[in-house]
C-alpha cells in the first residue's frame, strides 16, 4: 500500500526535520512526505527550506488553520494523488519500520477498518492504546498495554500516528477545522463509524510521543480547546442529549476554573471560563489570539 505521510509544523523546525529523519529510515520509494507549514515565523521556515528542501514536498500555509486545517492542506494534496493510505504523524513522534508494515498489512487484511493506530508511549511511559467518546469523559484514553498482534477496536485513535484509507477520506470527507485543535480526529473516526467502517489499535506497535517538547506550545491553549471542542463534539454526535451533557461539561469547565483560581493561574482560568461560554454559543475554529491576549496567534 502505498502512503503520504503528513508531517505538521508550527514553530518546531528542528522536531520536524528530526521527524523526517526517522520517516526516511523505512518509507518505501513509492511513499511521499509532505511538510506542512502552519504559517511559522520566517526563520523557522527557513530552516525547513534550508535542510529538506529536496527530500520533501512543502506546503506553506499563509495562517495558522490548526491541526484541523494545516492537515487538511496535506490530505487535499495527498488525494490528488494515488496513495492508498495517509499517515498522519506529529513532528514531536515517531513510529519504525516494522510497526508500520504491521499496521499496513492490518489494514488490507481487514477491509472493515478504515483507520489503524499504533499504541502511543512516552519513553516507557504508556499514553494511549486509542480512546473512549470524547463527548461522555475527559479522561478517554486507554493505558491498559494490548497483547502483541492484539487488535482493539476503539471510538477514535489519536491523531499523532493514524493511518486511514483514502477511499474513506474521500467518502466521508476532511477534518472538521471548526475544531481548530483536540477532538477533530475523534470526530473523523466517528463519521468513518457512522460510515460503517471501524477504527483499530494493534498491539506490539508503538509510536513514540515526546509529549514535553510541545507541552510549552501547549499549555495556554490546551485546556481551552480540550473542553470547548466537547460542546461542539456533543452538538453532532449526541444531539439528543445536548442540554444533559452540554450542563456536564459546564461542571468540569467550572470545577476546572475554580482549580485555577485557588492555584492564582489566571490564564488555565481564563480559558476554562472562554471555552464553556464558546461551547455554549458556537463559537468555534482558531481562538488562539483570543485567548492568550494576543501572545499566542
Amino acid at each position: 500500500m502505498s502512503l503520504a505521510i503528513l508531517i505538521l509544523n508550527w514553530n518546531r523546525a528542528e522536531d520536524t526535520i528530526h521527524c523526517v529523519r526517522s520517516v526516511q529510515a523505512w518509507r518505501q520509494p513509492e511513499d511521499h512526505i509532505w511538510v506542512i507549514d502552519n504559517n511559522s515565523a520566517p526563520e523557522d521556515r527557513a530552516k525547513l527550506r534550508q535542510v529538506l528542501q529536496d527530500e520533501v514536498i512543502f506546503i506553506f500555509s499563509p495562517a495558522n488553520l490548526g491541526f484541523a486545517g494545516g492537515n487538511n492542506l496535506g490530505l487535499q494534496a495527498a488525494l490528488a494523488t494515488e496513495h492508498d493510505t495517509v499517515l498522519l504523524l506529529n513532528n514531536d513522534a515517531t513510529v519504525d519500520g516494522t510497526a508500520v508494515t504491521k499496521l499496513l498489512t492490518l489494514l488490507q487484511t481487514h477491509p472493515h477498518l478504515g483507520m489503524v493506530g499504533p499504541e502511543l508511549w512516552d519513553g516507557e511511559q504508556m499514553l494511549s492504546a486509542g480512546g473512549g467518546d470524547i463527548g461522555l469523559t475527559l479522561g478517554t484514553h486507554h493505558q491498559e498495554p494490548l497483547a502483541n498482534s492484539e487488535m482493539r477496536e476503539v471510538a477514535y485513535i489519536p491523531g499523532t500516528c493514524i493511518f486511514i484509507r483514502t477511499a474513506v477520506l474521500q467518502q466521508v470527507g476532511l477534518l472538521d477545522e471548526d475544531y481548530f485543535f483536540g477532538g477533530e480526529v475523534a470526530d473523523l473516526c466517528a463519521r468513518v463509524r457512522q460510515a460503517g467502517f471501524g477504527a483499530a489499535v494493534l498491539g506490539g506497535t508503538r509510536a513514540q510521543h515526546q509529549v514535553e517538547r510541545s507541552a510549552g506550545q501547549r499549555h495556554q491553549l490546551h485546556i481551552y480547546y480540550v473542553l470547548r471542542n466537547r460542546f461542539l463534539y456533543v452538538q453532532k454526535f449526541h444531539a439528543s442529549q445536548r442540554l444533559r451533557l452540554f450542563l456536564y461539561w459546564s461542571l468540569i469547565s467550572g470545577h476546572i476554573w475554580l482549580e485555577a483560581l485557588l492555584q492564582r493561574n489566571w490564564p488555565r482560568a481564563r480559558a476554562a471560563v472562554l471555552a464553556c461560554w464558546d461551547g455554549w454559543h458556537g463559537r468555534f475554529g482558531g481562538q488562539n489570539a483570543r485567548v492568550t491576549r494576543g501572545k499566542i496567534r
